[in-house]
């Protein structure tokens, strides 16, 4: 018969690990064994595959980092010798299968561990290809007069694992996750989530925080004792921290929810901060000192620098605006009002003589010719190297400013302005690039290390968008209006529509055919750019992966 104690207190720890840093985990997890003691808890959980981060991917497939992994977690195991308990992630071998597993670790040793049920093997993961799920009946702790069921993210989209553990008589069901966020991501866990909230079974979601590569995680953590829509936030989104909730063993219920639950972003608010999180922790975890960004005096360019100031500071954010022959006069004076109104380092360095010298280099080879994309490429590429050269030389990384519109499309240069380390507005389609921009003008995001709106001059927000590569270039003068390209390129990307549904809202045949042509094409060129944080529901990279070679087309 279990004995009924006082509430149970268990600080979840909602942190930001970094993959492949097992001594640096260790020491994050250590730090929250620490502070739930300070705190009188009685155990302290963490997030999905914490101790060597998620996710980790083909690292997994080298046996040293398991081994370091398991090897940190026996070490955790024995700083809970006089308490609290632990409940941590990490990749685990047993009987020469390979687990995502929760350790509860308790009396300085390993008390239980959950095997990850159900491994998704959908949109930006692959977890079948790295795992074996667990098997057996639900895993359930009788810890302090508490039956503690253990799930790991995944398992609890589906109901087998928390039917499971409400049938094995579980009164709390403790949940390690490393959820990515994305724009629906909270509509989506409600609707997978309260599948099962006729259990009655109160969990406690513990998320992970911070970017990993094209991954952000928002963290959200929450405590519930139902279902989804009466839960509490313990944290902000995008904020690491440590929250302290209690469970009363005789009511089967945590105690004092409500009081001061966290609000979630929603809209440009949250799809901002991601973008933030993304590019900063890409930055930070790469150990890069800054970011070098060129800087044209549009949109893209502007709203980049912006999230970059915003989330690393406007001292490591250094814009180089570099004008050829048809650089316009607006163009020079906003890149230097948006730079300044950030506080970013700002330097001009026109490439003019290195156009014409390349020029008079290929004059014999190109005799005959007559100029085309070629000239516009090469003043592209050689803003590629002159930004890279900087790079080189003062170690900042490159910061590419394309959009999702013009990645679908192509409408890029190839070793040009697609030349960088990382792409903050990588899934952002132009229409949203500046729906954002005009966000930020409005507001401050929380966290943000620029404190003030208006970043962005209004010119900049209203001229025409243009590559300024020749004479009078707009970009409609190759591709559709942006709300109609848009418009076509989430149905042809986003949703997997067939060209007659997208027809059928009244686009242009000749134009759907078009861009669907250009978009097959230019897979390529998407092979080769730079990673870029997700924000909707396909993105280009680990989501959507097309063949290059490809003759199909939905005639």
């Amino acid at each position: 018969m279990l004995r009924m104690s006082k509430n149970l207190k268990i600080l979840a720890a909602q942190l930001n690990p970094v993959v492949g840093d097992i001594t640096g985990n260790l020491a994050l997890a250590r730090g929250a064994h620490a502070e739930a003691k300070a705190r009188g808890a009685d155990l302290v959980v963490l997030s999905e595959h914490f101790i060597l981060g998620y996710p980790a991917e083909d690292l997994v497939l080298k046996p040293a980092a398991v081994e370091r992994s398991m090897s940190a977690i026996r070490q955790l195991a024995r700083d809970t010798a006089s308490g609290p308990a632990i409940l941590i992630g990490a990749p685990w071998r047993e009987s020469g299968k390979l687990h995502n597993s929760a350790l509860f670790l308790e009396s300085g040793e390993i008390g239980a561990r959950h095997d990850k049920r159900e491994l998704p093997n959908y949109g930006v993961f692959d977890e079948k290809r790295h795992y074996t799920p667990g098997d057996g009946p639900a895993v359930v702790v009788e810890f302090k007069g508490v039956r503690l069921g253990l799930a790991i993210c995944e398992d609890i989209w589906f109901e087998r694992v928390p039917r499971a553990a409400k049938a094995a008589g579980a009164d709390l069901l403790l949940v390690a996750n490393a959820s990515p966020w994305r724009r629906e991501i909270q509509a989506e866990r409600a609707a997978a989530f309260d599948r099962w909230s006729d259990l009655g079974l109160p969990y406690l979601f513990v998320n992970q925080m911070g970017g990993q590569d094209e991954l952000v995680f928002d963290g959200a953590s929450y405590a519930t004792n139902s279902t989804h829509g009466e839960r509490c936030s313990l944290f902000g989104q995008f904020e690491t921290g440590h929250a302290l909730v209690e469970f009363d063993p005789s009511a089967k219920q945590f105690v004092g929810l409500g009081q001061s639950c966290a609000a979630d972003l929603d809209g440009w608010a949250a799809e901002y901060r991601a973008a933030m999180q993304g590019l900063g922790d890409y930055v930070r975890k790469n150990k890069f000192p800054g970011v070098v960004i060129g800087m044209s005096g549009g949109i893209d360019s502007a709203i980049t620098a912006a999230i970059a100031a915003d989330a690393l500071g406007p001292d490591k954010v250094w814009c180089v605006m570099m004008p050829s022959k048809y650089t316009s006069a607006d163009s020079l004076e906003d890149a230097k009002a948006c730079a300044e109104a950030l506080g970013c380092k700002y330097d001009k360095i026109n490439i003019h003589p290195g156009v014409e010298a390349l020029g008079s280099m290929l004059a014999p080879a190109f005799e005959g010719r007559q100029p085309d994309i070629t000239e516009e490429n090469i003043q592209s590429r050689l803003r590629a190297v002159t930004l890279m050269a900087l790079s080189n030389k003062f170690g900042h990384m490159v910061v590419t400013t394309g959009n999702k519109s013009e990645m679908a499309v192509g409408y890029a240069t190839l070793y040009g302005d697609m030349c960088g380390g990382y792409n903050a507005l990588k899934d952002f389609y132009k229409t949203e690039v500046f729906e954002l921009t005009k966000w930020r003008n409005a507001n401050v995001p929380p966290g943000a290390l620029v404190p003030h709106g208006d970043v962005i001059p209004q010119r900049i927000i209203t001229k025409p968008p243009s590559a300024e590569l020749r004479p009078d270039q707009k970009d409609e003068d190759s591709l559709p209006p942006y709300p109609v390209l848009d418009d076509i390129l989430r149905g042809l990307v986003d949703l997997e529509e067939d060209v007659d549904d997208i027809l059928a809202r009244g686009h242009d045949a000749a134009t759907v055919r078009r861009i669907e042509h250009l978009v097959y094409i230019a897979e390529y060129k998407r092979r080769q750019a730079p990673p870029g944080v997700k924000v909707g529901g396909k993105n280009f990279g680990r989501d959507r992966r097309y063949p290059i070679t490809n003759r199909f087309r939905d005639d």
